[in-house]
């Protein structure tokens, strides 16, 4: 219920550089059901119905549609998502992050709005909690994006063994307890 899933190409190739998406638990886009090398996947997990549409203004490429009323749920154009993200700090309830199902053989990576300090590090190991908070697996953090148009949410991106990847809804700093 509100989850909204598009499957954007990000990088060029040839037919050699395939990957069936039933493999990875995808719908079949198209007839042949394929997606290139890279496939980002934009979750957009908002539930609330009530007056809200800053997704909807920050996608330049239109993929997002609130349309009216304002309390409709965002709705994502498959088609016109290239994946980007920009959306994920614009959101201001947190609902948007991105999923990238097949980062290397062994793990998905989560791209996840973060609000809190201090920022984890390229490279430190993090908790990486599901939708109620839960502990379900260790995360390695490969990116953190923390600029000044982004007003104070950073986006972290953590890459976790790829059996996890469709759970990570957030991280904890390693140790830290609940506040």
């Amino acid at each position: 219920m509100g989850n909204l899933l598009s499957v954007a190409n990000l990088s060029g190739g040839g037919d050699a550089l395939t990957q069936d998406l039933g493999e990875l638990g995808l719908p079949a886009l198209g007839a042949a059901g394929q997606a290139k090398v890279r496939v980002e996947v934009a979750v957009i997990e908002c539930a609330e119905e009530f007056p809200c549409d800053p997704c909807e203004s920050s996608c330049v490429h239109g993929a997002i549609i609130v349309g009216r009323p304002i309390t409709n749920l965002p709705h994502l154009k498959e088609d016109l998502c290239i994946g980007c993200g920009e959306c994920i700090v614009e959101c201001p309830g947190l609902a948007i992050f991105m999923m990238d199902l097949i980062y290397s053989e062994n793990e998905a990576t989560v791209s996840i709005p973060y609000e809190f300090l201090p920022l984890p590090r390229v490279g430190e190991k993090v908790e990486a909690v599901d939708r109620s908070g839960t502990v379900i697996t260790t995360g390695r953090v490969i990116d953190v994006k923390n600029l000044p148009s982004q007003d104070r949410t950073a986006v972290v991106t953590i890459a976790v063994p790829k059996e996890f990847g469709w759970d990570v809804r957030g991280l904890q700093l390693k140790g830290e307890k609940d506040l």
